[in-house]
């Protein structure tokens, strides 16, 4: 139904507005219990097999939402009765930013992708934290990355920022140094900056009761001496796993109408990339490193091909846009028939 009847109908307009008004909808329509039992219903999925422990934590399936989807932390319960294991919201900034000018987010139909160029836009740590302090039955990752508006030279205070006030109402962090569309954010994807916001983390996180793991999300774009030294530096400092991968600025051949536009390329084009740097990652690591694997999964077997590439959770962003919330089902339902 999504796929033959809504999304042509939804692809017709302004992404973007599309994509406000379909949770503007979805929240308004969640007001009725009803709704929240019919969607269940129809896309629940659960197998105490699907189960997955990883570090410390229990997830009810490997199948999550990746940031970008829900960047206000407005939209938990939705997707968590679409049968998603985690949520992971945000990107999250100390201030409250409106992200770049408008338009800034492109449907790619032809090849399956999405560019963006959103920015960081987000509602800021402090309007965000009462809405992550509901009881919620998924696990929430909480996605932190810097203001525009804050040179590099003090970028390790909004993330520690973002950290000090999230925890103890987020599960996991995710450190966003990745995104292409912050200028000059993945300057900080280098040894010195992130070994010394690895460190003023983990001091803040030995003052806590609970421990709550950290992750890095790295760009698709590093070549692998880059990615070794990083991979040093995860063992040296403590860092939990790492989510890969972001959005690629490196442009395969495309073919649709906005293949022009700058930005963030995500969707079908770069599963190979992801696919490749989860591999390299788990073969270097042996399979130790924990890896939240993202970028191109639009099938239960693009999913299943990055866990055998060494993923051991997935995400969704585009997959989602273009298969609609079932995906979810549809790639549970293949997982367990390959455990």
């Amino acid at each position: 139904m999504y796929k033959r009847i809504v999304s042509p109908f939804l692809f017709l307009f302004d992404p973007e507005s599309v994509h406000n008004f379909t949770f503007t909808v979805l929240k308004i329509s969640y007001k009725f219990p009803l709704t929240k039992f019919i969607v269940s219903f129809l896309l629940s999925f659960e197998n105490q097999k699907l189960e997955k422990q990883l570090f410390g934590l229990n997830f009810k399936n490997p199948v999550g939402v990746a940031a970008g989807l829900d960047k206000n932390a407005a939209h938990i319960k939705e997707f968590s009765s679409f049968g998603f294991g985690f949520v992971e919201v945000g990107t999250i900034t100390p201030e409250p930013q409106i992200g770049n000018s408008k338009k800034r987010l492109f449907r790619l139909e032809k090849d399956n992708a999405i560019i963006n160029r959103m920015g960081f836009n987000n509602e800021g740590l402090e309007k965000i934290l009462p809405r992550l302090k509901d009881n919620y039955d998924v696990i929430i990752g909480g996605n932190i990355g810097k203001n525009k508006s804050t040179p590099n030279s003090k970028a390790k205070l909004d993330y520690l920022k973002c950290f000090k006030r999230l925890y103890d109402f987020i599960d996991y962090f995710v450190i966003n140094v990745s995104s292409p569309n912050t200028p000059g954010l993945r300057k900080l994807q280098t040894p010195n900056f992130l070994k010394d916001l690895f460190k003023d983390l983990n001091i803040e996180r030995s003052k806590r009761n609970k421990y709550k793991p950290i992750l890095i999300k790295i760009s698709p774009d590093l070549e692998k001496n880059k990615i070794d030294e990083l991979l040093q530096l995860i063992e040296g400092c403590k860092i939990d796993g790492i989510v890969a991968t972001n959005t690629t600025v490196n442009f395969p051949k495309l073919d649709s109408k906005s293949k022009n536009e700058s930005g963030g390329l995500s969707g079908a084009p770069l599963q190979k990339k992801s696919n490749q740097i989860i591999s390299y990652i788990s073969k270097k690591t042996e399979g130790k490193l924990p890896i939240i694997g993202v970028g191109g999964i639009l099938s239960a077997k693009d999913a299943i091909e990055k866990i055998k590439c060494g993923a051991h959770l997935v995400q969704l962003y585009t997959g989602i846009i273009y298969e609609g919330p079932v995906i979810a089902k549809k790639i549970k339902k293949k997982l367990l028939k390959e455990i």
